[in-house]
């Protein structure tokens, strides 16, 4: 691998991540590095996470707080 393809995998990327319900302020407050907007019934959680483990952290957050994940989008810059 070059070293310009291993800079651009370092570069954060942004997710829209889905979730089932209306989120409380408790609740969007395990997830300070995502701002959230209310879509009917569903909430979407978006921003840049720096890799993949970041990504894997906040699912699993989502998992730990019982939360229903309804999808995952990465979006292109």
């Amino acid at each position: 691998m070059c070293a310009h393809a291993r800079s651009t995998d370092t570069l954060p990327v942004r997710y829209e991540i889905v979730v089932r319900g209306l989120l409380s302020e408790t609740l969007l407050s395990a997830f300070p590095t995502l701002s959230a907007e209310a879509h009917g019934a569903r909430t979407v959680l978006a921003g840049a996470l720096v890799d993949q483990a970041a990504l894997y952290g906040v699912l699993v957050q989502i998992e730990a707080l019982g939360l229903e994940l309804m999808e995952v989008r990465r979006m292109h810059s």
